[in-house]
């Protein structure tokens, strides 16, 4: 299987079944997964910041730093490679306050909200999470399943099912 590592402020999208998207050690880092299973076509941004305001000169030359400006690049990037939106599956994965104990600065936390707003103005909702917390992530995109995976501080990988949803 081919690998694509997902550095901070990146975003990889691919319609390979043979491929995994990984993005290591998610802190106050969100990861954000996407997968249309009928167009088999997924992608993972690794986001650092909330808000694109909060360097406008970076932002415009690295979008996908931060959950506003980073979210849409991923859309399209996917319906390039022939994904619909409507179709999505959404994973989203970190926000944690691994060295913010106290929330001093909440990092962690205004990404998850950012990310939550981001996919909200898109008509998106989250089809899995593990959001939180105080210990960092990596996860993995299957594509030849179309599967996300967790693993919490080097503890043994698990698959982030479906939220369960009241019918």
């Amino acid at each position: 299987m081919n690998t694509l590592i997902v550095g901070i402020g990146q975003c990889e999208v691919s319609r390979d079944l043979n491929t995994a998207l990984i993005a290591y050690a998610l802190g106050s880092c969100v990861g954000l997964a996407v997968f249309d299973p009928a167009a088999a076509v997924g992608g993972l941004l690794h986001i650092l910041l909330p808000e694109a305001n909060l360097d406008p000169g970076k932002a415009a030359r690295q979008p996908c730093l931060f959950a506003d400006t980073g979210i849409p690049v991923l859309l399209d990037r996917c319906a390039k490679l022939g994904a619909v939106q409507s179709r999505l599956r959404v994973w989203i994965a970190g926000g944690s306050a691994v060295m913010d104990s106290r929330g001093v600065f909440n990092i962690g936390k205004r990404n998850e909200l950012a990310v939550r707003k981001a996919l909200w103005k898109a008509g998106l909702m989250v089809y899995g999470e593990d959001i939180g917390g105080g210990h960092s992530r990596t996860v993995r995109l299957d594509l030849s399943q179309g599967t996300f995976w967790i693993r919490p501080n080097g503890a043994r990988e698990q698959e982030l099912k479906a939220i369960a949803r009241a019918g």
